[in-house]
């Protein structure tokens, strides 16, 4: 009896050594990066800042990967039933991770059970932009909105896709100042600042990542940021409440770096080791906060305050597209 039972431990042990060596040697290989939405967006630019340094940290290729469309759904799906062997990861987002969960009926995957929270990367923003070329006299959020009341659905907003933060935040905006304008959604960045730049639509609630660029390009005018206080990095830019006398109002979201479920804890705790300090350090923090307009974390942040983080908004998205009457075409 003795022999038996120790022959079948050192069966079980041997049958855990493959895994325990896998954590151990964790990483061997290249890393993907996946974003649910296209190059240029703020996800696809804030991932790729993000790799170069951590491939250096971690001795391997970090390469970013987009798989956009559906609003993220496409990448969210795709890394949901890939292996977790810390491999793969997804550029995730209150959109893809809170938001879609309310917007669509029947989803191929669970936001939450689907999914390792590994760390939280930062808040961001939305602003209000116009093109000071097509637009020239929308010079405030006034004279956008008094517009907008004189020709009910004529004035139209662009978004990246329905049910993205910057859909929600003009449905805000326009619930909020009892407006009617015309959404008008395109599959992620590129299609919507290019129509803004086009003057095939009127205004662009656009995330800050991706709208710093422009702003400081002289492209387009922005005219309030949707937080309760000025960016640092847009001092002069007033707040929704300031320019539109509207409600204090903050439509931030989060961008935030997963895996698929299970992924072993020794290899979480590495990447969040890893990204936490590669965002900690005074160069990111300041490309963050004044280049992207982006709040980093004020403290590292752990996986499982990701997870409460996440939940949380899964909750507070819920009510706000309620609230917005924000539906998926």
């Amino acid at each position: 009896m003795l022999r038996r039972t120790l022959f079948a431990a050192a069966i079980a042990a041997t049958a855990a050594l493959p895994a325990q060596a896998q954590d151990a040697a964790w990483p061997s290989r290249p890393i993907t990066i996946m974003g649910g939405f296209p190059n240029g967006a703020g996800t696809d630019i804030y991932a790729r800042r993000l790799a170069e340094p951590l491939s250096r940290a971690l001795g391997v290729p970090v390469v970013v990967d987009n798989r956009s469309g559906a609003g993220g759904n496409i990448a969210s799906e795709y890394v949901s039933k890939q292996a977790a062997d810390g491999y793969l990861f997804m550029f995730g987002t209150a959109g893809t991770h809170a938001i879609n969960a309310a917007l669509y009926r029947r989803l191929p995957f669970n936001v939450i059970n689907d999914f390792t929270p590994v760390v939280l990367l930062g808040d961001v923003p939305n602003v209000m932009i116009v093109s000071p070329e097509k637009r020239p006299n929308f010079r405030t959020c006034q004279d956008v909105m008094t517009a907008a009341r004189a020709r009910p659905q004529a004035i139209s907003y662009a978004s990246t896709g329905n049910g993205a933060s910057t859909h929600l935040a003009g449905a805000q905006v326009a619930v909020a100042a009892h407006l009617d304008m015309l959404h008008v959604p395109y599959r992620g960045q590129p299609g919507a600042i290019a129509s803004l730049l086009a003057g095939d639509t009127d205004v662009f609630f656009n995330q800050t990542g991706a709208a710093m660029g422009p702003i400081r390009q002289g492209q387009v005018r922005a005219l309030a940021v949707l937080t309760r206080e000025r960016l640092a990095a847009l001092p002069d830019v007033p707040t929704v409440s300031e320019a539109c006398g509207l409600p204090p109002m903050d439509t931030s979201t989060w961008y935030g770096l997963l895996a698929p479920a299970h992924l072993p804890a020794p290899i979480v705790n590495r990447m969040n080791t890893e990204v936490n300090r590669i965002i900690s350090t005074p160069e990111f923090r300041e490309w963050l906060i004044q280049n992207q307009a982006i709040t980093p974390p004020a403290a590292p942040n752990t996986p499982e305050q990701f997870r409460q983080t996440l939940a949380a908004d899964v909750a507070r998205w819920a009510d706000v597209v309620r609230a917005s009457g924000a539906t998926v075409d």
